[in-house]
């Protein structure tokens, strides 16, 4: 990790948990930042999140990897991530509370511009940062990463603020393309500025290095893909300038 980027736990509660969210910024840079909501996979809150959010603070943000499922809680396995997720799912009240709070709680660090926050997630994290559109939110953008496209709540016109960046792998076995046609609708319907772009040949999970392993140790769609990892963390920085601007 860079000597300049600088990490710490934030600690917050919300729908009756605990919650330890971890944040990265960069020490070198002065004044206040635009601030991203990072959020995970399944698998919950692991190094790989934590390193998307040193990432992210090398590139001028102040970043949060997002503890999502309470006490910094990280999966086992598949068969615990999906009880975690479905669990998330079944009380949506619950969910929304948990993302309303992880939002005050970067808003409120004293190196964040509160009028320029955003939210990306991958996969879970993906269909977490559009919830939080959906519910109405006041981000200025949501980026998904081979995320989930389905919705949990249905938004009103004008209730939907950000502008949006989809990052999809052409080959995701695990978000059809019923998903992605009525997703476009519900966008166009709300007036959304989004854009949804679709990588040729590549799986679910394409940003993450462990992908290919875990899609063979747990029987899933899931494959690495280096090419469109690069070219859709140059598009969301293209993306993240544009709105932050």
């Amino acid at each position: 990790m860079p000597a300049q980027i600088q990490t710490e736990v934030v600690n917050y509660h919300a729908a009756g948990h605990h919650f330890a969210s971890y944040v990265a910024q960069d020490s070198v840079k002065t004044g206040k930042r635009p601030g991203l909501i990072v959020l995970p996979e399944w698998w919950g809150l692991n190094d790989y999140l934590r390193r998307r959010a040193r990432e992210l603070a090398g590139l001028g943000f102040v970043a949060m990897a997002t503890d999502v499922y309470g006490d910094g809680r990280e999966a086992a396995d598949s068969t615990e991530a999906g009880t975690l997720m479905n669990g998330l799912f079944a009380d949506i009240p619950s969910l929304s509370e948990r993302l309303r709070a992880a939002y005050e709680a970067l808003r409120a660090h004293p190196l964040v511009d509160p009028d320029r926050i955003g939210a990306m997630g991958y996969c879970l994290g993906g269909a977490l940062s559009l919830h939080m559109g959906r519910i109405g939110l006041p981000l200025r953008g949501v980026v998904s990463f081979h995320g989930a496209l389905t919705r949990a709540h249905e938004a009103k016109k004008g209730e939907f603020k950000p502008a949006v960046l989809i990052c999809h792998g052409e080959a995701d076995a695990l978000v059809p393309a019923d998903d992605q046609a009525a997703f476009r609708k519900e966008m166009e319907s709300l007036g959304v500025d989004y854009q949804f772009n679709a990588y040729p040949g590549a799986k679910h999970g394409f940003t993450n290095p462990e992908a290919t392993e875990k899609g063979k140790k747990y029987n899933l769609p899931l494959a690495y893909d280096e090419r469109t990892d690069r070219q859709s963390w140059e598009d969301m920085k293209t993306f993240w300038a544009k709105v932050f601007r």
